[in-house]
């Protein structure tokens, strides 16, 4: 039987999904996935909600919010893959002691293309007594006009994620001033369908996170060289050395989890961003945004690595 997987968008950070198509994990679970990329994440939990498409990797934020408005929607997130914010904070001078309070005199370019980003990072502000209002913040550009005007010295700090962070770095022209990963667990990126899905295909979404598991443990017994080498075919325009940078700095900021379960710690963080940054005004508990029994299951079983 062959299950539809919806890919929101391309990006760095998904390697392991990419890894696990590449490597055939799911295949090697005895299932067929197959991937197709989604116009828009709203357009991926609406095809999850019609049947369009069986499951999609993308953020529990999504799920969360399909909840704030349909509180019966059924939406689960199942297998975690990115358990940590993988977006970055770039300045073009250095600050190696770098902290919220320096937001309050530059100019900063956030995210456009997707709200998590922001929602993690103002309630990191908020955290640090701080009104994220008040920025001098520009919120309507994309990632990569925002790393060109900081290639131009026309703006103080961006926030990107990878390859724009590494490119930046290894040109000696941006510089780390935070890595949001560091603020710990913040559940980032997930397996998710309907709960419905996993009652009706239970053989297929099992399949699926013991393939998950089986990524997530060769993913972290092999160098970011072999790493990136397998994932290469994503990214055709990226060079070898920067995605090898960009993962090996990933790996070593702890993104990746190390088996499926979602934590409830990583889950409440991102609640709690979306709580404070206006997205969600209820918040679904994790209890009905989080079914971890398949991925607990993976881990009992314990499958061999890829």
């Amino acid at each position: 039987m062959t299950i539809t997987l919806f890919e929101n968008f391309r990006a760095v950070f998904y390697t392991p999904f990419y890894a696990s198509v590449a490597l055939d994990a799911y295949g090697a679970e005895g299932i067929d996935v197959r991937l197709e990329t989604s116009s828009d994440p709203e357009t991926t939990a609406h095809a999850l909600l019609t049947g369009d498409a069986d499951v999609s990797w993308g953020g529990p934020m999504r799920v969360l919010h399909t909840h704030e408005e349909d509180p019966d929607c059924g939406l689960v997130a199942f297998a975690e893959v990115v358990t940590r914010d993988p977006f970055f904070l770039i300045g073009k001078t250095p600050r190696p002691d770098f902290t919220m309070q320096n937001l309050s005199d530059v100019q900063i370019a956030t995210v456009s293309e997707v709200p998590t980003p922001w929602l993690c990072l103002q309630d990191d502000i908020r955290r640090a007594g701080m009104d994220p209002e008040a920025l001098n913040r520009i919120t309507d550009r994309t990632m990569a006009e925002n790393e060109d005007a900081l290639r131009a010295g026309s703006i103080d700090a961006i926030q990107v994620f990878q390859p724009y962070a590494e490119h930046l770095i290894r040109d000696g022209i941006g510089h780390i001033w935070y890595a949001a990963a560091d603020r710990g667990p913040c559940s980032y990126t997930a397996l998710y369908a309907k709960w419905d899905t996993l009652r009706e295909k239970p053989d297929i979404t099992s399949a699926m996170s013991r393939a998950i598991y089986r990524t997530l443990k060769w993913l972290h017994g092999n160098p970011p060289a072999t790493i990136a080498a397998t994932v290469a075919e994503f990214f055709p325009e990226l060079d070898p050395d920067v995605l090898t940078a960009c993962i090996t700095r990933y790996l070593a900021l702890g993104a990746y989890g190390k088996t499926p379960v979602l934590p409830r710690e990583g889950f409440e963080r991102l609640r709690t961003a979306c709580l404070s940054g206006g997205l969600l005004s209820r918040g679904a508990s994790y209890e009905a945004c989080v079914d971890t029994a398949l991925a607990q299951q993976a881990v009992e079983t314990d499958p061999p690595s890829m």
